[in-house]
Formats: structure tokens, sequence, C-alpha cells
């Protein structure tokens, strides 16, 4: 085999180890290192001596190890077997990531579990290109961003779910609402994979989550989704899932067919909605004044409209009628309490006796009840 003159690398930049093909040195040949790169020699499956950018000519000057563990005489254009690793430093920011199945975490606030994907990209430099070649590489002839990929898959999903469940169950965050949160989940995610990815000589630059989401058609999103927007429905209208489940109940009984016909129906399904708390009370009262045929009344002394017996107010002319009980004045029409010897209001006199037996009656009596007299 013949040896070669020179040795360089100008392949992919996604490429972060290349091994070059050919084995067969000598004390004379010229290893080219790029810039953002190094070279490394292996003797034997050990890393050997290390090249940063620049024109090196292997001799025994520059190679003092390998010259050490082969015995190379000096001058002259010796051979030896040697294997060249070619590392890229570059620091590398589009390397994706992402759950290839749905990852169950259960939501803290509503305790369900619901199926989760995430996704993003990281970035990763070469800290240490011995600790690389030696823990991860090996012999392959190539490592590129999709080996990193496949080698760290296991870790980055596990800290991927560690990392979300920790911080919705700490921060009590619903799933649903984690897309809010996801700059924080990655800068805990990077603070725990680094230590990971350092015992590789790998440096993590950054790790991003850029989406975490669920399944729109996973019967438990749907569910969730369902609930919630019943109950921002009921915050909207202003009554909760029990007043609504009363009015559920109250609507079927008022269509049943009850026994004793469609009044006593609908007073035992209005009965059904006594729970519904204020707003809904409110109006179910106006609907049972009206047909309450049982309740007892009495007449407004103002209006002589017929009210109910614990009315505190007319609900047609507004005066108390709590207070004394109260005739009409015959000159101004207001209610006057009675036995009062003038109505407030305008002065009249309210007392009138009877001018043949003396005794007291209404102001608009025509006739003394009790002897006839005409007044």
């Amino acid at each position: 085999m013949a040896i070669i003159d020179f040795v360089k690398y100008n392949g992919d930049p996604d490429v972060f180890a290349w091994k070059c093909p050919d084995e067969e040195l000598s004390t004379w040949t010229q290893l080219i290192v790029n810039e953002s790169q190094e070279a490394i020699l292996f003797k034997e499956g050990r890393a050997l001596d290390r090249f940063g950018p620049g024109r090196h000519v292997l001799d025994t000057k520059n190679i003092p190890l390998l010259t050490g563990l082969i015995g190379l005489p000096f001058g002259g254009n010796s051979p030896f077997t040697a294997e060249v690793y070619f590392i890229n430093k570059t620091v590398v920011l589009d390397i994706k990531w992402g759950t290839p199945s749905p990852i169950q975490l259960q939501d803290p606030k509503y305790n369900v579990m619901i199926p989760v994907r995430a996704y993003g990209q990281f970035g990763i430099t070469i800290s240490d290109s011995k600790t690389f070649l030696t823990k991860l590489v090996g012999t392959v002839p190539y490592f590129d961003k999709e080996s990193v990929v496949k080698y760290f898959k296991g870790i980055y999903l596990t800290k991927v779910k560690d990392a979300i469940s920790s911080y919705l169950i700490k921060e009590q965050v619903p799933i649903l609402e984690i897309g809010a949160y996801l700059e924080e989940i990655s800068d805990c995610l990077l603070d725990k994979i680094r230590p990971e990815m350092a015992e590789y000589g790998i440096k993590i630059v950054n790790f991003n989550v850029n989406d975490v989401s669920v399944p729109e058609d996973d019967p438990s999103v749907i569910k969730l989704r369902d609930a919630l927007a019943k109950r921002a429905e009921m915050d909207i209208i202003g009554y909760s899932y029990q007043q609504e489940r009363s009015f559920d109940t109250l609507e079927g009984a008022a269509k049943n067919d009850y026994s004793g016909g469609g009044l006593m129906g609908a007073g035992i399904g209005l009965g059904l909605g006594a729970g519904l708390g204020v707003p809904m009370g409110q109006q179910m009262s106006g609907i049972t004044s009206q047909i309450d045929v049982t309740t007892k009344q009495k007449e407004c002394p103002k209006c002589h409209q017929m009210i109910r017996e614990d009315a505190k107010f007319c609900p047609e002319c507004g005066i108390d009628v709590q207070i004394a009980k109260q005739v009409e004045c015959p000159n101004c029409k207001e209610a006057v309490p009675e036995g009062a010897n003038f109505c407030p209001s305008c002065g009249e006199p309210m007392n009138k006796k009877c001018p043949n037996c003396g005794i007291k009656v209404k102001p608009n009596t025509k006739f003394c009840p009790e002897c006839g007299t005409k007044l």
C-alpha cells in the first residue's frame, strides 16, 4: 500500500468526527487541519498526539507519543500505521429532536392522563476531542448530527418527560396551557442534559422546546376541552354546574305529563329548581308568582289592586302596605292611616260623625251604618 503524502478533510460541516480511510503514514506525511478542526492520531485504539489548525509535517518532533510507542528511527522517510480522526469543533445549533410517540402525563389541575408530544432543537460543540472519540465515536468512520440524535435519544426523552412533568406539578400549570412556559422548560432541560453530554466531551450550547402539543383526536383531550368550554360558557352566563344540573332536571320535569295536570306538573317542576341559587332563583320567582293560585292576597288601600298578603309594598302604586290600615283621602286621594284626624298630604279632615247617633264613619260614607241617617 502506498504511503500517503498529505491528509486533510473538507467534508460536511454537520459531521463531527471523520476517520481518514488510509492508515499508512510516514514521518514526512503532511497533515492539514482547517480552522475549527482538530486532528488526533490513534494507534492500537489509543488516542495519542493532537494537532490544531495549520499544516503539520509528521516527524519525530511533533508526534512524541507515537514515536515513543512504535520506536520510529530518526531521519529518513519512516513509514508507520496509524489512524487519523478529524474533529469538527464548530457550534452546530440546528439539531432537531422530538418525541416519536406521545408521552403520558397527568394534568396537575384536572388529574387526568393526557398524551403529550414535544419537539424542538438543540446546539452542541465538541469540547474534549479525546473524550468524544474514545467514549462515543469508537471505530465508526464518521459521526454526524443524526448519530448524536440517535445516541442521546434515550437521554433527552427521559429528561424531557421528567422536566415537563416536574414543572407542571411544581407550578400547577395545566397541560393545555403549557405553551406559555416553553422558555422556562427549555432552561430547565438545559440544566438537566448538560452534565450528561459533558461526560462524552460534548458541550451543549442550548436546548430549546419549540412546542408541546396534545393530539386533538385523543378521547381524554376531547373530553377535557369540552369540559373547559362548558365551564367558560357557565362563567359567562353566570351559573354553576350544580345549577345547570338542577335546571336540566327542572326542564325535564316540566315536560313530563304528571297526573295532576299541566299546572300541577309545572308546580312540581318549579319545586325541583329551588336550589338553583340567586341568579336562577330570581328568574323563577317571577314565574311562580304568576302560576301559584294558592297564595293569599289582600287589597291595596290606595289603588285597590290585589297583592300578596306578605307584600311590603304595592307593586302598582308603591305605597308601604305594612303600616297601620289605611283609608283614602277624599280630597287628594292619598292613603291615610285609618283613624287619622287630617290627611298628612292636603290637611283634609278625615274624621266624619253621624249627626244623629254621633258614631265615626268613613269619609266617603253616604249613610250611617248604625241609624241609616243620610250623611
